[in-house]
């Protein structure tokens, strides 16, 4: 039977969009739902700032009269003046496990994007680095935290079937932590603080942490600058950030470091594992969501490590052992046994040695493909 390709272009259509991977995982144990409404909103010019340096348009498949898949196609072109290359990005794939659907639903959007003047495309990329990203290949059997990614097993095939092939891999760790933190690394810590008379941000409100918000994204623009799809975000995608992700954090879970001169020069974003408590609330705050949420921030097992940044002068001077020190200080505190890192470029050897130096296991891998034409 043929699959039919729908655009989405109406709020009807975005909501198709945004309600399939929700039925696609339903019975899935791994599958974490983010929030439907954030969902919504990211796929709209008007309550996503993203478009004001995008294009993009989304699709659904219907097949037997029923959603069997979805795509986005989106031309970044901050990312192509920064790379001086002319790529397009897909996004969001989900599809189920028929390469009819699969097909069809690359083609479509290959096609937007080289009637774009795009000579290739890869992904899945989001808008931003913030948002959705690569597709898990490695890793099936562990509940990703709320800033990854699951896929099912079929994906990889099914993007390798239609052509396309390996550009750039995530890796992502789980770390167990020691009874209590080494003397001699708290010692060490103590150290490089007076070397460089660098002094630690504590926070205890959500309104405090909030007031430096802007300073963290300053930092990530600077930090993340040559990193892999990373674009430049200003003022307005800031705010689009911090009012969608800040309201969420325990500002216990949060560190920066200062310099002498008072500049933010790193910061380290972490957060009670809300995994388990996002599939209790299935994508929705009311009536209970909000109350799951809440009760998985109290008592952590589990913590994410979701964002680390330091400042290009200060790398390899010590500062993110500062940081993770200081909130493994307060992981104790709340009882966290456990530690997952998001997604960590592969080639980002730095981070990547870091967290090797922790009882750990490399448990997931995360793929952005790419398809010249």
């Amino acid at each position: 039977m043929l699959v039919t390709i729908q655009p989405c272009n109406t709020i009807a259509d975005l909501k198709k969009f945004a309600q399939f991977p929700y039925d696609l995982y339903k019975e899935n144990k791994y599958w974490v739902p983010p929030m439907f409404k954030d969902e919504l909103q990211s796929l709209q010019p008007a309550t996503n700032p993203a478009f004001k340096h995008c294009d993009a348009q989304f699709w659904i498949a219907i097949k037997h009269g029923k959603v069997a898949g979805r795509i986005g196609a989106i031309i970044n072109k901050a990312y192509n003046e920064k790379t001086g290359t002319r790529l397009g990005r897909i996004t969001r794939i989900e599809f189920i496990d028929d390469k009819e659907v699969s097909k069809t639903l690359l083609a479509t959007a290959e096609k937007w994007i080289k009637d774009k003047g795009m000579e290739g495309v890869h992904g899945p990329l989001g808008f931003t680095n913030l948002d959705h990203q690569a597709i898990l290949i490695e890793g099936f059997d562990y509940l990703p935290s709320i800033a990854s990614e699951y896929h099912l097993p079929y994906y990889k095939e099914h993007m390798e079937a239609a052509g396309y092939g390996k550009e750039m891999d995530w890796v992502e760790f789980r770390l167990k932590l020691a009874d209590a933190i080494p003397e001699k690394a708290l010692k060490l810590n103590e150290m490089i603080k007076t070397r460089y008379n660098l002094k630690v941000v504590h926070f205890t409100s959500q309104a405090e942490l909030k007031q430096h918000a802007h300073r963290a994204f300053d930092l990530l623009n600077s930090a993340f600058g040559d990193l892999f799809s990373f674009v430049k975000m200003d003022k307005e995608l800031s705010d689009f950030y911090i009012h969608k992700y800040f309201s969420i954090l325990n500002p216990r879970f949060v560190k920066m470091i200062e310099d002498e001169n008072g500049d933010l020069i790193g910061f380290i974003i972490s957060l009670p594992s809300l995994s388990e408590a996002m599939q209790k609330a299935k994508g929705k705050l009311f009536p209970l969501g909000w109350y799951h949420i809440m009760q998985a921030l109290k008592k952590p097992k589990v913590a994410d490590l979701l964002l680390t940044a330091i400042h290009p002068e200060w790398q390899a001077k010590g500062v993110s052992a500062i940081l993770i020190t200081e909130l493994q200080k307060v992981m104790y505190e709340h009882g966290v046994t456990h530690a997952e890192t998001t997604g960590i470029i592969e080639t980002n050897e730095k981070a990547i040695s870091h967290w090797k130096n922790y009882d750990h296991i490399q448990h997931k891998r995360k793929r952005c493909f790419i398809k010249m034409f």
